[in-house]
């Protein structure tokens, strides 16, 4: 990264480095380091993102707690779902103009990688981790309230899109797509509770309550997300197993 960008990326971001090796390799992608020629800079920025990925979320549930003492735990859980989902922190990546800075290899630049969400996301969990290994926990923690969490005082976030989500992560493990479907409804007309299952290829992953449709397949592919992030289920051929 040559001097100049880096100064477009530090007057993005408002922070500036020590090492400028650190925010180079936060935004090098594994294609780059493939055509490089080897060297400490061609690290790719895998590492750091799996380990900015962890800072991401304890410095986002650190502000939730310390901005909202009066909330309960739900509504801290979802507020940090969004904050730190794929499609709140690709929007971010976006407004700091992320993809201007990457470092791809020929092939990724000529397939779109400057604007590829994935890479995007990535980069900007591995900017975190440069931030916090260049100036410390509490240079991170300025740039996440400042980048990730701004507007967020004194209202709540929009419900967040689990079913886009859970799509998402489908097609990019090469899935079936889900299916959802009614399996019960109850009460009366003016007041029904639908109960909906997401479903992988024939097998049962999921099940939910809502008061509409729209609501039970958004609560059933929000459990649906944590079975497949956190307990790792794995699905092969239609079949769900854990």
């Amino acid at each position: 990264m040559n001097s100049e960008s880096l100064e477009d990326l530090e007057a993005a971001i408002g922070y500036s480095f020590q090492n400028a090796q650190l925010a180079a390799r936060s935004l090098t992608h594994s294609s780059y380091c493939e055509e490089s020629s080897g060297g400490r800079d061609t690290l790719s920025n895998e590492q750091m993102e799996f380990l900015g990925d962890s800072i991401l979320g304890f410095l986002v549930s650190e502000l939730l707690v310390r901005r909202f003492p009066e909330y309960a735990e739900g509504q801290l859980s979802k507020m940090k779902s969004h904050l730190v989902s794929a499609s709140h922190l690709h929007h971010e990546a976006q407004k700091l103009d992320l993809g201007r800075f990457l470092r791809l290899g020929k092939g990724e630049e000529r397939s779109g990688g400057r604007t590829k969400k994935t890479l995007l996301v990535d980069a900007l969990e591995a900017l975190v981790a440069a931030i916090y290994m260049d100036g410390g926990l509490e240079a991170a923690r300025r740039f996440v309230s400042r980048s990730i969490l701004e507007g967020m005082e004194g209202r709540e976030l929009q419900t967040e899109d689990y079913k886009s989500e859970l799509q998402e992560l489908l097609q990019g493990r090469h899935f079936p797509q889900a299916r959802y479907v009614v399996v019960r409804e109850r009460g009366p007309e003016h007041s029904k509770v639908f109960t909906v299952q997401v479903r992988i290829g024939s097998e049962w992953l999921a099940e939910a309550e809502g008061d509409s449709k729209k609501a039970a397949q958004q609560a059933a592919a929000q459990i649906a997300l944590v079975k497949l992030r956190e307990k790792e289920i794995d699905i092969q051929d239609g079949k769900t197993s854990s």
